[in-house]
């Protein structure tokens, strides 16, 4: 779990998402840590998706976190393919054990969790597509977020699924958990910058967005007036222009003042700080290796105590 977190505890359905009669309902036994992470990503693969298409559509996606016994932390998310077969929605499983591969040798400490979707909740539809989910995790969570929804709250609800006896037939419906919203340093950081910046009426901007506007502009400027410089250059070569020594020294002398990319020294240079930062990635590799062997070897250790004190065991009972 997050070692500093701020926390805004949400424990109602939201009024965008309305419930269906016997297919949802309130009062889940888990306890959900929900980062703003998650919503980001899932409004940035949405407004992409529809920009792409001209109209609003359905996005799916994987949620990946930590659980420790009731307590899911959701903490991150990526996309998910997904292919419609006679109006119903089939996830891809080649493609989601691709991208498992891929988030486990970076995020090796989180697991799969659950599944999101956009849109109105649609428990009929999203009970088979969440069947389809329960195949790769047997208790996965559901997080619904409706963009187009105009409510004052949060439009996002998380659900897990339970089954019933109905009319002596076992069914699945989803019951809504009670969530909270957990921030760490760097993704209040993120939160802060994309408020600030989406709030552009106010013309308060962030410490981030400041930096890299200020960066901007240098760069602009530099290329304006080293454009000037080359147009002027180039009109005096084409006798459009009178020569003005003064200007042409100035020009001649701000060329040697520039780097030289081709000198040996620069080489040296620049293959010692290449190999200094391919040395350290290395290291991070073989301190990766490690970390998984020592893994490795300790569980080796524990499965071979338990089938030696299992073979004590049979040697004092027979």
């Amino acid at each position: 779990m997050a070692t500093k977190m701020e926390v805004d505890v949400s424990e109602k359905l939201s009024p965008s998402l309305p419930a269906a009669t016997g297919t949802v309902s309130t009062g889940g036994s888990v306890s959900v840590a929900l980062h703003p992470l998650v919503i980001m990503n899932i409004s940035e693969h949405w407004t992409r998706v529809s920009a792409q298409e001209g109209k609003p559509v359905q996005v799916v996606g994987a949620l990946i976190g930590k659980q420790k016994g009731r307590n899911i932390e959701i903490m991150n998310s990526f996309e998910l393919l997904i292919h419609s077969i006679d109006g119903e929605v089939i996830i891809d499983r080649d493609y989601y054990n691709t991208k498992e591969d891929q988030f486990k040798q970076v995020f090796s400490d989180m697991d799969f969790l659950g599944w999101y979707s956009t849109g109105e909740l649609q428990p009929d539809a999203d009970i088979k597509v969440h069947k389809q989910i329960c195949q790769i995790n047997e208790s996965p969570v559901f997080l619904k977020l409706n963009p187009l929804g105009r409510s004052a709250e949060l439009p996002v609800c998380i659900f897990e699924s339970v089954i019933d006896l109905v009319d002596n037939e076992a069914k699945m419906r989803f019951v809504e958990l009670p969530y909270v919203l957990a921030t760490e340093e760097a993704e209040r950081i993120g939160v802060d910058h994309v408020a600030r910046v989406s709030a552009s009426d106010s013309g308060e901007l962030s410490a981030a967005s400041e930096h890299l506007t200020a960066q901007h502009s240098a760069i602009k400027m530099l290329h304006s007036r080293v454009k000037i410089i080359l147009d002027y250059v180039k009109a005096v070569q084409a006798g459009t222009v009178p020569k003005n020594h003064e200007i042409l020294r100035e020009a001649y002398s701000l060329c040697h003042r520039l780097p030289v990319l081709n000198t040996l020294k620069f080489r040296e240079e620049f293959y010692d700080q290449y190999n200094d930062v391919s040395l350290i990635t290395y290291m991070g590799v073989l301190t990766k290796l490690c970390s998984t062997m020592n893994q490795f070897v300790n569980k080796f250790n524990m499965v071979n105590d338990r089938q030696q004190m299992s073979r004590r065991m049979r040697g004092l009972l027979f």
